[in-house]
């Protein structure tokens, strides 16, 4: 304002000025109380704006004495906010930091000083309560955020993680169910839900979830699917080996809708082929099988593709595993596959050609295994047994067969199902229990005998040995004397040992 006032004072005394400079001042009279004043115009618009700036200037003066005690008042408040900060950060600190017995003091002294923050007091005793392990203290501050509507979220979440640290699950999911009903919910309170119902196998539950979380925008698209997909299957799995035709074609409708949710979630893919192929419609189940061959090979996936047909001759499944091999070459199973085929076709040569391919990869026990298939094949069981020495020490490797050769892929149980829903939700990612539980699947590998046989890779020189005599005493390498010209065919012995009458036998 007094900003303004100024400006307008300048703009009069330019007007002024320039009106005395143009020549013609003008004249004004004043009379006020018996007083007359004459003086120019000029000079009677300069007074004017002094005293109407003089006014301004006492007017702002006394406003500002009348607003001392307020303005007091504010600085004082100011100084205790910014003290309350100070004070719920060292206390968010040492909470997080453990150190429970000052968490506790400085929450103590926040609950005085945060009275514009009230909500964030209660969450700084919660957590000081919790770093010093007292339960009840944390339960009860947890509790009294149920009061305010904006820390009930908050609220449900620590009673919920309270339960669950003394095992009470129901406690904890009531807790979730509590907080996913909020209008404003959090991602926790779904997954917390999700898992519930998950520990007691209820797929069509856990199905009817995720498609509420994503009406609400809790989670992803993508999440929301990769749930669903992993629950269509989980649902398909406790009705395929059922006896009753009704529960099997449901078995097959709900993978199926799962293999079309997810083509890259092999296990949906490979039951629905399954039970397609036991239903008479092995061409659907090879369709569906590529397509998901082209998203995302997998080891499960080919697998499930050569046991489509049991009629066929090995050339002729070679030539399938081929087709399939073709339909994504440059992925890493397809390579693999490529040396699955040519083992099935009985070609040794083919083999070798194609294990090249994963020369550079890193050993890992299934490729192990592999090349010592492909060396046992092609007349090397010693390398054969090389490489079998290098599969048990190597990385393990999921290969998703059964232990048994004739089993199924992703033969689950109810729980391994509910972990699988979880982490293929999350991530995208399958689990393999029986990998996980460090179970071995040696089927994989060549019968071999574990000592050497007589003679297919150590044999005798047919020709006759020619020994030369030496001292029995040691002698320093230019003492020796030279040894003969080596025959043809022959192998110049080493100066340092010890030559037989004959040939080495292999034992």
């Amino acid at each position: 304002m007094i900003r303004a006032a100024l400006i307008i004072f300048l703009v009069a005394a330019l007007a002024t000025a320039i009106l005395a400079v143009t020549g013609e001042p003008g004249h004004a009279t004043v009379e006020w109380l018996g007083w007359r004043a004459d003086m120019t115009a000029a000079a009677f618009v300069l007074i004017t704006l002094l005293l109407a700036l003089s006014a301004m200037m006492l007017w702002r003066l006394l406003l500002w004495a009348a607003e001392a005690p307020r303005r007091a008042e504010r600085a004082r408040a100011e100084a205790k906010r910014r003290q309350a900060n100070e004070v719920l950060t060292r206390g968010f600190v040492a909470a997080a930091a453990g150190d429970g017995s000052e968490a506790r003091r400085l929450a103590l002294k926040a609950a005085d000083l945060a009275d514009e923050a009230p909500g964030l007091a209660r969450v700084l005793a919660a957590q000081a309560a919790e770093a010093a392990g007292d339960a009840a203290a944390a339960q009860a501050a947890y509790t009294a955020m149920l009061a305010l509507p904006d820390m009930r979220l908050a609220g449900h979440k620590g009673l919920m993680q309270l339960a669950l640290s003394r095992g009470d699950v129901a406690g904890a999911a009531s807790h979730a169910e509590q907080a996913y009903a909020l209008p404003r919910t959090g991602r926790w309170a779904w997954l917390a839900l999700l898992e519930a119902r998950l520990d007691v196998a209820d797929w069509d539950g856990a199905r009817e979830l995720a498609k509420s979380a994503l009406d609400r925008k809790i989670v992803s698209p993508i999440i929301a699917d990769r749930a669903r997909a992993a629950l269509l299957a989980a649902s398909a799995a406790q009705f395929e080996g059922d006896a009753d035709p009704k529960r099997r074609a449901q078995a097959l409708d709900l993978a199926a809708e799962a293999a079309k949710l997810q083509p890259t979630f092999a296990p949906g893919v490979v039951m629905a082929a399954r039970l397609l192929a036991a239903d008479g419609k092995a061409g659907r189940a090879a369709q569906g099988l590529e397509t998901a061959w082209k998203a995302a090979p997998h080891p499960a996936l080919w697998l499930a593709y050569r046991d489509l047909k049991t009629t066929e001759t090995p050339r002729q499944r070679a030539d399938r595993l081929r087709h399939l091999a073709a339909l994504n070459p440059g992925a890493r199973e397809s390579r693999i596959l490529m040396v699955e085929q040519a083992l099935v076709a009985g070609d040794s040569s083919g083999a070798q050609q194609a294990v090249k391919a994963l020369e550079a990869e890193p050993v890992t026990a299934r490729t192990a295994a592999l090349f010592a298939r492909v060396a046992f094949v092609a007349g090397q069981p010693d390398e054969a047994r090389m490489w079998m020495a290098q599969a048990g020490a190597a990385e393990q490797e999921p290969d998703w067969s059964d232990l048994d050769p004739e089993g199924r892929a992703f033969a689950y149980e109810p729980a391994d199902w509910a972990r699988l829903v979880v982490s293929f939700a999350e991530t995208g990612e399958l689990i393999h229990p029986r990998h996980e539980r460090r179970e071995r699947a040696l089927g994989a590998l060549p019968e071999l005998p574990m000592s050497y046989e007589p003679a297919p890779f150590v044999e005798a020189h047919e020709a006759e040995a020619v020994p030369y005599e030496i001292a029995d005493e040691l002698y320093e390498d230019e003492d020796l004397p030279p040894p003969p010209a080596p025959r043809g065919g022959e192998r110049r012995a080493s100066g340092r040992r010890r030559l037989a009458s004959g040939p080495r036998v292999a034992k």
